[in-house]
């Protein structure tokens, strides 16, 4: 079934985030060894495993661990993506089940952005 706009934003709306919010916390929730092999600039990597236990953090070890503040539970600052959007939506889930309720996946994910970027 398709999901509703308020989990989802499109690639467009990462381009404008990217540009306009300053306190975007992009979450890239791939492994690694895929990070390293691209990224979205700005994203900080958190893989799938450990969305739970990071976002359980208090906000000074967030900090310290991943370089951007931790957002508020009601922030709609927070975006994860992952490749091809699955495990974002994974991630996304698990950050609403601990009260980030506007928590959003990109889920075009890294694929659907390099593609774009390099047109």
């Amino acid at each position: 079934c398709a999901k509703s706009d308020k989990d989802n934003i499109s690639y467009e709306d990462l381009q404008v985030l990217l540009k306009e919010n300053q306190n975007l916390v992009l979450v890239d929730v791939r492994s690694k060894g895929e990070v390293d092999n691209g990224h979205i600039p700005g994203s900080i990597n958190i893989p799938l495993d450990t969305v739970e236990s990071a976002f359980k953090l208090p906000p000074e070890d967030f900090k310290s661990k991943y370089g951007k503040t931790k957002p508020e539970k009601d922030s709609q600052d927070l975006v994860f993506h992952c490749q091809m959007g699955r495990r974002g939506e994974t991630a996304t889930k698990q950050a609403r089940q601990l009260g980030y309720s506007k928590a959003r996946n990109y889920a075009g994910g890294y694929m659907e952005w390099s593609k774009k970027q390099n047109k």
